[in-house]
């Protein structure tokens, strides 16, 4: 990819706007810090004021533009105001339709279900049901759950560390006799890999890992009433569960009728190079927790299960809002332009080239730990490289140890326990404070971006399915030069102070 300057006011770099604007602007900034809660997050790191925004662009009160690689933290698949979806929602609004119909049926209503269950594997989509709920991802997983404890009779859930299952009334935590159990067990990844290892090896020990837990009767972990899984954590810093290890945790589930819940809420709509992330596997799970892309940018959250599992009575688990009428027509809209413009495809092809291109920022930035992602759901990990290899959990020798039995590893000959040599890749300590510096420099060059992680390090790229190859190169660009940036302030900041001056 051609490089872009970065410059002027298209990108934000140059304070040229117009006293009243930035007055406007920064007035409206104060007001909100004075009036809003402390529990505000995107607007304490991105001090924007949005007033104009399509596509991949935002204009700020102030005059500013940027490229929008936020993009609403996943909810924007086609970008701002994408044309097919203001159509849709005018559609509905001209036509005098009721806009909120509680759980009645309603022609958009039955187009949205239709257009959604032609999205769906076709396995699922044969026997499914849909239950329409609150409008969050977080309302929608507390459905889930309720779903399958409903179903099963059983109250215990297993999900994965690093998981990021909304914000509802019930945390994905809890003590070990809690009646309602929810286990979290190691999630596979390479570069952080619980076990030390990485890669297929990794991955088989978490498999392993799991099967014995909920096989083992003196784990004290009963049956659960499901297992939940992201094919991608999003929030937990952009990491793609391999295909092979989602496969063996259906066939794991499936043996031991335990239902399958797939949070997609991030990760559907065409955001990882497939319509829906199961569908690089060719898994097909029991429940899918959907919302974000699917109401086409307005709050929209559903779960589609097995019919199997619909034993609920009438009433349960309801909602004043579970009948959105212009989120459902912009959500139909949405789907079928992604399902017939074929931009899942598209992300897949555009995501490969910047994740190869962002890769060789390891190699020029040692503060640039991992880059990694699938389609256009990529993760940049910030790292101390002065800092210690990172001994989180065990010790340093116990987890090469561990890692080394449990993969059935030989010993040295000399009497020396087994231990994998793969194991001594241990990553350097994550770096929030670097990521938070890293997006500063972003929105200086007018490029807004996110962070996750479980130690915030990680610097999130989710743009719109319609971004073009030119502004593919522009993103690229923009935070390429951020990170430069950020490591020479960092460089600068740690010489002694007589070489700084």
């Amino acid at each position: 990819m051609g490089r872009v300057p970065v410059k002027g006011l298209h990108d934000g770099a140059v304070d040229d706007t117009a006293p009243g604007a930035r007055s406007a602007h920064e007035g409206i900034l104060r007001r909100q810090s004075a009036r809003e809660s402390a529990a505000r997050t995107y607007a304490r790191a991105l001090p924007i004021v949005p007033v104009r925004a399509r596509g991949l662009t935002i204009e700020g009160a102030d005059g500013r533009r940027y490229l929008d690689c936020l993009s609403g933290d996943g909810t924007l698949a086609l970008g701002h105001n994408h044309p097919v979806v203001l159509d849709a929602i005018r559609k509905v609004l001209d036509s005098g339709a009721p806009l909120n119909v509680l759980d009645l049926a309603t022609p958009v209503k039955d187009a949205f279900i239709t257009e959604l269950f032609h999205t769906l594997p076709p396995e699922l989509a044969g026997r499914a049901r849909v239950r329409f709920c609150g409008p969050a991802g977080s309302d929608a997983m507390e459905t889930a759950r309720q779903l399958v404890r409903t179903a099963t009779g059983r109250t215990g859930l297993v999900t994965f560390t690093g998981a990021g299952h909304g914000r509802g009334p019930e945390p994905l935590a809890a003590s070990a006799d809690a009646p309602d159990q929810i286990v979290r067990l190691p999630y596979p990844q390479d570069y952080r890999c619980p076990f030390g290892v990485g890669g297929e090896r990794g991955a088989d020990l978490a498999a392993r890992w799991t099967e014995s837990v909920l096989d083992d009767p003196g784990s004290g972990v009963p049956l659960p009433a499901g297992m939940i899984v992201e094919p991608v954590q999003s929030e937990g810093g952009v990491i793609p569960a391999p295909d092979a290890w989602l496969r063996r945790m259906r066939q794991l589930t499936a043996d031991r009728s335990v239902p399958l819940i797939v949070d997609e809420v991030h990760t559907g709509v065409g955001r990882t190079g497939a319509f829906w992330a199961v569908d690089h596997s060719g898994v097909t799970p029991d429940v899918m927790v959907l919302s974000k892309a699917i109401g086409g940018s307005l709050p929209l959250a559903v779960v589609v299960y097995r019919d199997d599992l619909d034993t609920w009575e009438p009433g349960a688990h309801a909602g004043s809002f579970r009948g959105n009428q212009l989120a459902m027509a912009a959500g139909t809209a949405t789907l079928a332009h992604v399902r017939e413009n074929r931009l899942a495809e598209r992300a897949a092809t555009l995501g490969a080239r910047m994740l190869a291109q962002l890769q060789e920022l390891t190699q020029e930035f040692p503060c640039v730990g991992d880059v990694r992602g699938r389609g256009l759901m990529i993760g940049v990990e910030l790292v101390d490289p002065e800092g210690l290899v990172d001994s989180e959990g065990p010790g340093d020798s116990e987890r090469e140890l561990g890692a080394g039995r449990l993969a059935g590893a030989e010993g040295d000959g000399e009497g020396d326990p087994p231990v994998m040599a793969d194991a001594l890749r241990r990553p350097r300590p994550a770096a929030p404070d670097l990521a938070a510096e890293v997006q500063r420099e972003c929105l200086r060059r007018g490029l807004i971006v996110g962070l996750g992680g479980r130690y915030a390090s990680v610097v999130r790229l989710l743009p719109p399915l319609t971004i073009t190859d030119e502004q593919a190169v522009a993103v690229l660009d923009r935070l390429t030069d951020a990170v430069r940036a950020a490591a020479r302030c960092r460089e600068v900041l740690r010489q002694p102070r007589g070489i700084r001056e």
